[in-house]
């Protein structure tokens, strides 16, 4: 099993600028770049155009730490100083089911823990300390 905590950073409509600054400022390489116009569309909730070019998920490598940023949907409630969470990501369901159980007590859950394009469980929870936390399972089980 593995289990990796990333830093996860939540733009408001400019992480292509942010991730350009990343990689001039600290040597950044992008390893991986998705808008939500790249992502598999669903009928039932078509993209609105203002949403397209906006980052959906992206992974850089700055030294030997990953990091990884996306923006926000466009009308998500955005908070400078709280964009930031972090990411746990394990290769173990079970693993997850247990540590978004755990964090979600006496916080606040965000997003269910849920079978996703991207990942067979994932979910978003905001602990009693309001620290949020992304739960990403690797893989498909």
């Amino acid at each position: 099993m593995t289990l990796r905590l990333t830093p996860y950073l939540m733009m408001d409509g400019n992480a292509k600028e942010a991730i350009q600054f990343y990689e001039k400022a600290l040597d950044a390489k992008v390893l991986f770049l998705q808008t939500f116009g790249e992502m598999p569309e669903n009928p039932e909730f078509p993209l609105p155009a203002d949403a397209k070019d906006r980052v959906a998920h992206a992974m850089l490598k700055v030294g030997e730490t990953d990091l990884m940023l996306s923006d926000t949907f466009p009308g998500q409630p955005h908070q400078q100083g709280n964009q930031v969470t972090i990411c746990i990501s394990t290769n173990d369901m079970e693993k997850s089911k247990q540590i978004y159980e755990a964090l979600q007590q006496d916080g606040q859950v965000n997003m269910p823990l849920q079978e996703t394009f991207f990942s067979p469980a994932y979910g978003i929870v905001t602990d009693k300390f309001g620290v949020t936390f992304q739960i990403y399972t690797e893989g498909h089980q």
